[in-house]
């Protein structure tokens, strides 16, 4: 939304306005971060997750009652409308500039994750917490830090699928699902298991969708299941020490 008013009414290039969303968004998780989830970090993730939904809902009903229920849409710059031809197949412009967007993104925070000190002191935090506090790291900044990132990322990807899935108050609530089934099936122990995990499963719904239209709605939520039987940590889960 902080995009789209930006954009639609102040006249701010599309651009500038996706940093914009990306620390408006991170700044309201940061707030959410220290005085919400941080008393959840010792309760268990179904509290937490429980937690999120109902939270997402609340939220939900608040932009709808100040915003409207109405769908929103950003007015795209003329050079991202349109279509290229490639081989035949008509690929959208703004739809290829999501995918480099999303795979320079995922680059980035692997990078970071592997080859920062940053990265190295969130991945000792999210291991063991009373061990990184007692080697010095502050770890209650750590995750503030990593959850108002997250929080960005999430605005930043509002504020880019908005013109494509449309935006309207209870736009996060269609796709909430899906976001904790890539969870699942990725698992949580890198970024490249989530993104690996949503080719998959958004290859395997399109897929199923066009060649079998009635039952194509199952296929995501049957290799879910399959995946959680064979591998319940997921497909890309880190080994544990035994």
């Amino acid at each position: 939304y902080c995009a789209w008013r930006l954009v639609n009414f102040y006249g701010v290039p599309f651009f500038a306005s996706l940093p914009v969303a990306f620390m408006f968004s991170a700044m309201i998780g940061l707030v959410a971060e220290r005085t919400l989830y941080v008393h959840f970090y010792k309760r268990s993730h179904l509290e937490q997750v429980l937690f999120t939904i109902g939270l997402v809902f609340m939220t939900a009903a608040l932009v709808d009652y100040s915003m409207g229920s109405q769908q929103r849409f950003i007015n795209l710059p003329p050079y991202l409308q349109g279509r290229f031809d490639f081989f035949g197949i008509g690929i959208g412009k703004y739809r290829l500039l999501i995918i480099l967007i999303c795979a320079l993104i995922v680059i980035a925070l692997q990078l970071i994750l592997n080859y920062t000190r940053f990265g190295s002191r969130l991945r000792a935090a999210v291991d063991d917490q009373r061990v990184a506090s007692g080697l010095g790291i502050n770890v209650n900044w750590v995750f503030a830090i990593t959850f108002a990132t997250g929080c960005g990322l999430a605005g930043l990807g509002g504020a880019l699928g908005a013109e494509i899935l449309s935006l309207e108050p209870h736009f996060p609530l269609k796709y909430m699902i899906y976001f904790l089934i890539v969870v699942s099936v990725g698992g949580t122990s890198s970024i490249t298991g989530p993104f690996l995990a949503s080719i998959l499963l958004g290859i395997g719904d399109v897929a199923g969708k066009y060649y079998a239209p009635r039952f194509g709605g199952f296929v995501i939520y049957t290799i879910m299941i399959v995946v959680l039987v064979l591998r319940p940590q997921g497909l890309f889960a880190r080994g544990t020490a035994k």
